[in-house]
């Protein structure tokens, strides 16, 4: 039987540091191409779960230890990567403490849903933006695209 060609199967962390007063999401400015602020995520490894590759990701990208709150959504435009066909599994997750930005991380900066940067990476402007309704709404995440 042959083996089917599918699309890469990554995943991006919205991660909410609720120890500060007005909850900033922390993003990061990525060291590879393509360029850019991006969430922390990545791609899931042959044999890891997407939850497991979700909370790795983030703790290599920022040193946090995540606690993945809820699903966000699902992004599968084949077009969102331009690198190739890539659909990615988004969590928003919980965090304490100070981030730090490591592995691909060149920098890393804590935005607001009101305030992020111009310069977004893949599809992370689409979806910052379901998270800033949805999280205005208080309806996380019956209200997320993708």
């Amino acid at each position: 039987m042959a083996v089917p060609v599918t699309p890469l199967l990554a995943t991006d962390i919205i991660i909410e540091l609720i120890d500060r007063r007005e909850r900033p999401i922390v993003l990061i400015e990525r060291k590879h191409p393509p360029p850019g602020w991006a969430l922390p995520g990545g791609f899931v490894d042959i044999g890891e779960t997407v939850e497991h590759a979700a909370t790795r990701e983030a703790e290599e990208e920022t040193g946090l230890i995540v606690s993945l709150k809820t699903l966000f959504g699902v992004y599968s435009d084949p077009g969102r990567d331009p690198r190739g066909h890539t659909v990615s599994v988004v969590y928003v997750a919980e965090a304490r403490g100070r981030p730090e930005a490591r592995d691909d991380a060149a920098n890393l900066a804590l935005y607001t849903p009101d305030s992020l940067p111009r310069d977004l990476a893949f599809d992370h402007a689409l979806i910052l933006g379901d998270y800033a309704r949805c999280r205005a709404s208080g309806r996380l995440p019956a209200c997320a695209g993708g």
